[in-house]
């Protein structure tokens, strides 16, 4: 029997902060909620679905796993995502053979946009 990734659960402080930036940059809404854990819609059909759970301690190093966002235009993306919340990383964006920029969201978790194929 093969597991299947049912959810991707992102750690954070503020439930309605995060479930805010990603449903608006996702153009996903929120499916259900507690006071320590919100889903939003699926990641597409049968797709696994992005959860936050609230948890007391603050996030303090990079990443182990983070979402590859495949997007037409980096650079509007990027702005997009500023207008919601988002900070760019610091350092180079990218390579200019396959484009892609790193960015923090709301409560520093990292996250790329990369050019589609």
């Amino acid at each position: 029997m093969t597991p299947k990734v049912g959810h991707i659960v992102v750690d954070c402080a503020d439930l309605e902060t995060m479930a805010a930036f990603w449903g608006g940059l996702l153009g996903m809404k929120s499916a259900e909620s507690d006071d320590h854990w919100l889903d939003l819609e699926p990641l597409g059909t049968g797709g696994p679905v992005l959860s936050f759970q609230r948890v007391p301690e603050a996030k303090k190093t990079k990443n182990r796993l983070h979402l590859d966002l495949e997007v037409p235009d980096i650079h509007r993306a990027g702005e997009r995502a500023a207008n919601l919340g988002a900070i760019p990383a610091a350092g180079p964006m990218g390579d200019p053979a396959s484009p892609f920029q790193v960015w923090h969201d709301p409560e520093g978790n990292e996250f790329c946009f990369v050019t589609a194929a």
